[in-house]
């Protein structure tokens, strides 16, 4: 990577008069501002359809977009909205996403603009359409029936479905896509919908020279069409339930553990086949994103396997990964990795080794650098060339949040290691990533706007109110850009 910088904002996190950030007019002024700071890349967190939680880490699709980032303005210049369907919009809140109101009113509005498409309202449109349908069929068809099949089951998982659908038997396959035909045809438009504008919002990032970061997360959700249209890729039980599930163990900040309750691969089936199922998912990652930020790395030299029906993730053991044979399956296939390793929590040399082997950039936290010793990894002074330093993620509090809730021996330590007083920690932070030897010094949004922890996007462990922070229309200014080029300039980061 080039010595560069850029910002983690997930497009939900836009202002906009729909209730949640979306791909349309916000998200262009978006990345007038960011080439106007002088920032290279823009990460986003991943950008399927949210599942359980509202999470963007729980989705029911690998390879589908979310609708609910679909513009309804640029539907409206589309011809697929009117004036009047926009009329009348529910008084949403001010910086934060309340999901309910949100999917209660963009969905009936979606469903009138696919069903305007399907009667050739956006003639113009048609011809992409058909190819947007063709080249994606591999995982559209499925997914879409899927999605239609679980509206018509008022959402319950698939498992809840009558159990002939549950097992795919080709009758009843058949049976339920003539009956949800209209349904199953309005869930491949709203996937053409997506791409069209995300597309379209990629163009406008290459134009200005900015690459999009994205993210994958290393397991996919049970309740998804991924598993139930590969259940033999996974660990599942005859009638479809996982047997044993993914999570992390016991820690300091963990005494139980974390039970993620995601299925666990099957990883000798995937051998068989070279990982096609893996490479097929990357491959569609990185045609929506230029790097991609894999998440969780270490699951893939060794994972923590808890039993389905424990009820924490301290009685789980360790099991090998697929580790280099499935990153060289991956090389083969798709060239250079344009992969950051997410190698933070519990890494062991043979996991440096595996990052190291594939030349991977790992990951530092400033937030982590001042708990410990001058020998602290995390300290600016440790980093080597090739890794991505964050001030913060999206996991962790705010910078102010953090200095202002840690413990006072560790906010001293901060404040001596920087040079500082403690009274603009956010851009102190800033300051010591991109001075730092890293390629790429990354802060949240939140970090520049010098938020506390009103602005913090997750909090690992809660079941709800999470990944619902926006940022207001006039929360971002030039000057903030101002602060950003000068940095950028000042230590190579142009």
């Amino acid at each position: 990577m080039p010595r560069h910088s850029g910002i983690l904002l997930h497009p939900t996190s836009l202002p906009g008069p729909d209730g949640i950030g979306d791909l349309g007019p916000t998200a262009h002024r978006w990345l007038d501002w960011l080439q106007s700071s002088g920032c290279r890349s823009w990460q986003v967190l991943p950008l399927g359809p949210t599942g359980y939680g509202d999470s963007p880490y729980q989705s029911p699709s690998s390879h589908a977009g979310n609708p609910l980032l679909i513009s309804l303005e640029a539907l409206l210049n589309d011809g697929l909205l009117q004036a009047a369907d926009l009329a009348g919009r529910p008084a949403f809140p001010d910086g934060r996403v309340d999901y309910a109101s949100v999917i209660a009113h963009k969905d009936v509005l979606l469903t009138r603009a696919a069903e305007r498409f399907t009667r050739g309202d956006a003639p113009r449109l048609e011809g992409e359409y058909r190819g947007f349908i063709e080249a994606e069929a591999g995982w559209l068809d499925d997914y879409a029936l899927f999605a239609a099949l679980k509206r018509r089951h008022q959402g319950s998982a698939w498992t809840e479905w009558d159990p002939a659908l549950a097992r795919r038997e080709a009758a009843a396959l058949r049976r339920a896509g003539r009956e949800a035909e209209a349904e199953v045809e309005g869930e491949k438009v709203r996937q053409f919908l997506f791409d069209q504008q995300w597309s379209r919002l990629r163009a406008a990032c290459a134009a200005k020279g900015v690459a999009i970061v994205g993210d994958l997360p290393i397991f996919v959700a049970h309740d998804s069409a991924d598993v139930w249209v590969h259940p033999e890729m996974f660990f599942l039980d005859p009638a479809g339930y996982p047997t044993v599930v993914a999570g992390v163990p016991p820690d300091l900040f963990t005494p139980g553990g974390q039970r993620w309750g995601n299925p666990l691969y099957r990883w000798s089936l995937h051998r068989e086949d070279g990982f096609a199922w893996w490479i097929d998912r990357l491959r569609a990652t990185l045609r929506r994103v230029d790097l991609v930020r894999l998440d969780h790395f270490l699951g893939f030299h060794a994972y923590w396997e808890i039993q389905a029906d424990a009820p924490t993730a301290g009685a789980g053991r360790w099991v090998p990964g697929p580790g280099a044979e499935l990153l060289e399956a991956i090389r083969s296939a798709l060239g250079d990795l344009p992969i950051i390793a997410e190698d933070l929590g519990l890494i062991t040399p043979e996991v440096i080794e595996l990052r190291d082997r594939f030349k991977l950039p790992g990951m530092k936290v400033l937030q982590f650098a001042f708990g410990g010793d001058p020998d602290n990894e995390f300290l600016p002074h440790k980093y080597p060339k090739r890794c991505v330093v964050y001030t913060g993620t999206h996991d962790n509090d705010t910078s102010m949040g953090w200095y202002e809730n840690a413990p006072e021996v560790e906010r001293d330590r901060c404040r001596r290691y920087l040079g500082v007083d403690g009274r603009d920690m956010a851009w102190d932070l800033i300051r010591a990533g991109w001075a730092s030897p890293a390629d790429l010094s990354m802060a949240p949004l939140q970090d520049v706007l010098s938020l506390g922890s009103e602005g913090r996007m997750n909090l690992p462990g809660r079941p709800d109110g999470n990944w619902t922070w926006r940022f207001l229309p006039d929360q971002v200014r030039a000057e903030h850009a101002g602060r950003l080029q000068e940095i950028n300039s000042l230590y190579g980061r142009m």
